[in-house]
């Protein structure tokens, strides 16, 4: 399951990069989105479909440029729908149930991280799960000086994207959406309160750190830290 889960980020990273060569050479020929900010969407799509070009060799490489993409939507979808046969299936049906709970944790994403880390009780403190994931700051020492740098992004590479792509979900306000309030449904009373109590914290601390940093990206990080407790937390109740 493990390696399955990966196999969907590899795809993913696969098809980022065909959308960045079709977006590259639509740009080159002068070809620019202007319907919205987002591309990648359903309108964007529609307009993809409109592009043509008089030259056969243009229209020949945007052709296949535009299969790719499709191939690698494809194989992404059927991946996905594998992956989500797992979601009520043992050994992973109380910790995806559990941990998607959280906002910002899919079943999806709560499958990847119950197969990336297995059993919870192998980290005696929340600090060391954060390590594992690479999410502490590095330190550099000497003497009586101790200086925090960067992340050290050591470990588990999987595990520390999952939480950085939960954690942007934080800079919202709180609340329980449809999607959270179906996953959370049959739960125990507890699990949702620890996940409330967690979101009200966690959308806390982004607006503060927001307010004082300059670079979101490191506000994100703290956030996701904090998540990993906090999951480690109700993984090890």
């Amino acid at each position: 399951m493990r390696d399955l889960c990966r196999t969907r980020a590899d795809m993913v990273a696969d098809r980022t990069r065909a959308r960045h060569r079709l977006s590259k050479f639509l740009l080159r020929h002068g070809r620019v989105w202007r319907g919205g900010a987002t591309a990648w969407t359903q309108a964007h799509e529609r307009w993809l479909c409109c592009q043509r070009f008089e030259e056969p060799a243009l229209q020949a490489t945007y052709a296949h440029y535009r299969v790719v993409l499709q191939s690698r939507d494809a194989h992404l979808d059927a991946i996905e729908a594998d992956l989500a046969g797992w979601y009520d299936r043992p050994p992973f049906a109380a910790q995806v149930a559990r941990l998607s709970a959280y906002r910002g944790v899919t079943r999806l994403g709560a499958l990847t991280l119950a197969a990336e880390v297995c059993d919870w009780r192998r980290f005696a403190r929340a600090s060391q799960f954060m390590g594992f994931c690479g999410l502490v700051p590095s330190e550099y020492s000497s003497g009586t000086q101790t200086r925090r740098g960067h992340l050290t992004k050591a470990g588990n590479a999987h595990l520390r994207a999952q939480l950085v792509e939960s954690a942007w979900s934080y800079q919202h306000r709180p609340g329980v959406g449809a999607q959270i309030a179906g996953r959370q449904e049959g739960l125990d009373p507890q699990v949702i309160a620890r996940a409330w109590a967690t979101q009200l914290r966690l959308c806390g601390r982004f607006h503060r750190l927001a307010a004082r940093k300059t670079s979101k990206n490191v506000v994100v990080a703290a956030i996701a830290r904090e998540l990993a407790g906090c999951l480690w937390a109700e993984m090890t109740a």
